[in-house]
C-alpha cells in the first residue's frame, strides 16, 4: 500500500529540529515551525488510515531529484487532518503518524532542505508500508 501527495517548499523552511519532521496544509510558515518541511500539504486522513494497519511505515520524500527516506513505527492513533508528525521519540498525539523515526529534520542533507527553501518547489511524498505484517 502506498499513498502519495505533495507539499510546496517556503522560504522559511529550516528544518533544524533534533527529533521531529512535519508537513502541513498550512499555507504560511513563520521561523519557529523548525521541524516543518514543507506547507500547502494535499493529503487527507481517509488515504492515510489504511496504514494505520501496519506496523512500519517508511516516508520518502523528494524534491528537485534529491530524495531522502525515513523508516517509523506507526501511531494507531494518528487522525489529523491539517499536519503530518513523523518523531525520533515515541511521544503520541493524533498529529504523530509515525514515532521511533530514524530521522528528524536536522537529520536531512542540507542541499535537500536548500531545496525546500524554493516556494516553487514542489516535495513528492510517499508514504508506505514498510511491512506486509499486520495487526
Amino acid at each position: 500500500m502506498k499513498v502519495h501527495f505533495t507539499a510546496r517548499g517556503h522560504p522559511n523552511i529550516l528544518a533544524t529540529h533534533k527529533s521531529t519532521i512535519e508537513i502541513t496544509k498550512a499555507a504560511d510558515l513563520s521561523l519557529e515551525g523548525d521541524c516543518i518541511l514543507g506547507v500547502e500539504a494535499d493529503f487527507s486522513l481517509e488515504q492515510l488510515q489504511p496504514l494505520l494497519r501496519h506496523k512500519r511505515i517508511q516516508v520518502a520524500l523528494e524534491v528537485e531529484g534529491m530524495r531522502e527516506i525515513i523508516h517509523a513505527k506507526v501511531n494507531l492513533h494518528f487522525r489529523d487532518t491539517k499536519e503530518i508528525v513523523i518523531r525520533k521519540t515515541a511521544f503520541l498525539s493524533e498529529r504523530t503518524l509515525g514515532i521511533q523515526a530514524d530521522k528528524a529534520a536536522k537529520d536531512l542533507s542540507r542541499a535537500f532542505v536548500r531545496k525546500l527553501k524554493n516556494p516553487d518547489a514542489v516535495l513528492r511524498v510517499e508514504v508506505s508500508a514498510d511491512s506486509v505484517t499486520l495487526f
